[in-house]
C-alpha cells in the first residue's frame, strides 16, 4: 500500500486532469500526480528521453537499469526489463547488470566503462579523471550530459517509487 493516498482528481488542474488520463492506469502516475505544478514537466522530460536523445536506446536503457539495481527500485527494473530487451540489451548484460557483475570481463570495455561511470555518479558526487577520460572516449560531450540526465530521472523516479512505496502494477509484471 502506497504511503501516499490517491490524489483526489477534483483538486487536479485541466492540464492534470488531461496528462493523467493520456497515461498507463499506473499507480506512479496517481503518485505524481499529488505534484500538480511539476508533473507535467516530469513526464515531459521521460518522453524527451525516449525521443530526443542522442544517446543510443541500448545505452539509455543499460543505464536506466543500472539505476534501478543499485537505487534497489524493483518497480523499474520490472517496468525496463522489456524496454532494454527491445532496445538491444542482450540478455547476458542485463544479467549481470542485475548482479552488480560491472566489471566482467563478459562485458565489452565500452559497457563496462558505461556501467562503471554510471554506477560512480551514484555513489559519489564526483567521478575520477581517468573515468572521466575513458567516458570521453566512447561517449560525446551531449551524450554525456544526456547520460548525467537519464543517471538523475532514474534516480528521482526510483526514489518516489520506494520511499512512497508504490507497488508494481501489474502490467509490469
Amino acid at each position: 500500500m502506497a504511503r501516499l493516498e490517491d490524489p483526489d482528481p477534483e483538486s487536479f488542474t485541466d492540464e492534470v486532469r488531461d496528462l493523467v488520463a493520456a497515461l498507463p492506469p499506473d499507480e506512479m502516475n496517481k503518485m505524481l500526480s499529488h505534484g500538480v505544478g511539476t508533473m507535467n514537466l516530469f513526464v515531459k522530460m521521460a518522453r524527451t528521453q525516449f525521443s530526443d536523445l542522442e544517446l543510443p536506446g541500448r545505452l539509455r536503457e543499460m543505464v536506466i537499469l543500472t539505476v534501478a539495481v543499485y537505487t534497489d527500485c524493483s518497480f523499474e527494473i520490472a517496468k525496463h526489463e522489456p524496454v532494454a530487451r527491445d532496445s538491444g540489451v542482450e540478455g547476458r548484460v542485463r544479467q549481470l547488470i542485475r548482479a552488480r557483475w560491472i566489471d566482467s570481463p563478459e562485458l565489452s570495455d565500452h559497457d563496462r566503462t558505461l556501467l562503471r561511470f554510471t554506477v560512480e555518479v551514484l555513489r559519489s558526487p564526483t567521478v575520477s579523471d581517468e573515468l572521466f577520460d575513458s567516458v570521453r572516449g566512447i561517449l560525446s560531450e551531449r551524450e554525456i550530459i544526456e547520460v548525467l540526465q537519464v543517471i538523475g530521472y532514474y534516480w528521482t523516479s526510483g526514489r518516489i517509487v520506494t520511499v512512497l512505496d508504490v507497488q508494481l502494477t501489474e502490467v509490469y509484471r
